[in-house]
């Protein structure tokens, strides 16, 4: 089960350190991409942005850093913030809690961000007070559901723009599996809020 956007009262259930959203009085959109940088992808994602001169944080996976560093460094080339989202995308859930922090480790031995995300949105207040040391631990304000191929492109267009207000932290994956629905919505939403006058900032 996941939240398109996680109601208020369900996160002061949550670890106190986690970022849902980012406090501003300005017409700004947090845009944030996971799982890449892959090659099918990321690029076409970096060119969107460029179009509407947009900027964005792309929580990466440290495996896939490796296997695609020219990617990786386009993407800071571009001036694009980045994020610890692990090594091999482990869920906080199902992994001892040693073997998850060396995994975040690994990951940030490639990268030096202040900025992770725990994958699948899972974390443990025993993980988050350990992290919150050392990152600002991102979640979001609204979840695209790009990654679930129940889910119609329109209708990942139609969630990210009900839900998206000032300040909100926007989830889309730069992966295979999200393609059919980002290819869809990703410049529409992008054109959408530049219409209206907003800006994309990084993290």
């Amino acid at each position: 089960m996941y939240f398109k956007t996680v109601p208020s009262f369900l996160r002061t259930f949550l670890p106190a350190n986690l970022v849902w959203d980012i406090k501003t009085l300005q017409k700004e959109v947090f845009l944030s991409f996971d799982d890449g940088p892959i090659p099918e992808v990321t690029p076409w994602i970096l060119d969107q942005l460029d179009r509407v001169h947009a900027k964005a944080t792309f929580f990466c996976v440290g495996d896939n850093i490796l296997k695609y560093p020219e990617i990786y460094d386009e993407i800071k080339k571009r001036g694009h913030a980045t994020g610890n989202h692990s090594f091999n995308h482990v869920q906080a859930w199902y992994t001892p809690y040693c073997k998850y922090i060396e995994n975040v480790q690994k990951c940030q031995n490639l990268m030096n961000s202040h900025l992770f995300r725990p994958p699948h949105g899972q974390v443990t207040p025993y993980i988050a007070k350990t992290l919150g040391n050392d990152y600002r631990i991102i979640m979001w304000s609204v979840l695209s559901r790009d990654f679930d191929s129940r889910v119609s492109p329109y209708k990942c267009l139609k969630i990210t723009v009900e839900h998206t207000r000032p300040g909100s932290i926007v989830v889309f994956h730069d992966s295979v599996k999200a393609w059919k629905r980002l290819e869809y919505a990703l410049p529409r939403f992008l054109d959408h809020f530049t219409e209206k006058g907003f800006t994309f900032s990084i993290l």
